[in-house]
């Protein structure tokens, strides 16, 4: 099968591609992975699986879709503004639905929201005066962050768990706070260094 062909540089690629295709996906998987992973009040066992596996594939494709974007050509209007609000819907329901069962306190799930949200409607209210470019420090946030969230949401805690897999369950979970305290971190971080390039362009520009 071949490879399709990359659209010409200069050219503006139409919204129905690929990409843009699975970042809708990613929205529609947002209702879906918070009600797999609220079932029982998060109790289920194979209902919270079924979440990291919608969650999983959430995260997968984000970096799929980027990369295909890039290679391809194929940054469109629409995927600068639903890509964005697909990662943070995701990511914001994990939060969330993790703090309702109670495996993250609130109050870290109402400072990190309110980073992320700000910082995201901020970079589409500039879009088009101001280019924001993605920092490393921006990047490894995201991973450490789906990586700690993706420990989290499985059920590594379940009483059901065959005794053998009880003691790594429980170490797994441990582990997987310590990497949210550090995305929690680098949020903070990251959202500070971007309200900084901001202010620092639009002086720029001003002057």
């Amino acid at each position: 099968m071949s490879e399709p062909t990359p659209v010409p540089a200069g050219e503006k690629p139409s919204n129905w591609n690929l990409p843009n295709a699975l970042t809708t996906l990613r929205i529609v998987l947002v209702p879906f992975f918070g009600a797999a992973l609220l079932v029982d009040g998060g109790e289920s066992g194979t209902w919270r699986t079924v979440a990291w596996v919608l969650f999983a594939v959430a995260m997968v494709t984000d970096k799929i879709d980027g990369d295909i974007a890039r290679a391809r050509n194929l940054v469109t209007d629409f995927g600068k503004i639903a890509d964005p609000i697909a990662d943070k819907a995701i990511t914001g329901m994990a939060f969330i639905g993790l703090s309702i069962v109670g495996d993250i306190w609130w109050w870290v799930t109402i400072v990190v929201l309110v980073r992320e949200w700000s910082v995201t409607l901020l970079r589409l209210s500039i879009l088009s005066k101001v280019v924001i470019a993605a920092k490393d420090l921006g990047k490894l946030k995201t991973t450490v962050q789906g990586v700690a969230l993706a420990g989290l949401v499985l059920p590594l805690r379940d009483p059901d768990l065959p005794q053998a897999l009880q003691t790594p369950g429980e170490v797994l979970f441990y582990v997987s706070q310590a990497l949210l305290v550090v995305a929690v971190a680098l949020t903070l971080w990251s959202g500070w260094e971007f309200y900084r390039d901001v202010w620092r362009q639009r002086h720029q520009l001003r002057g």
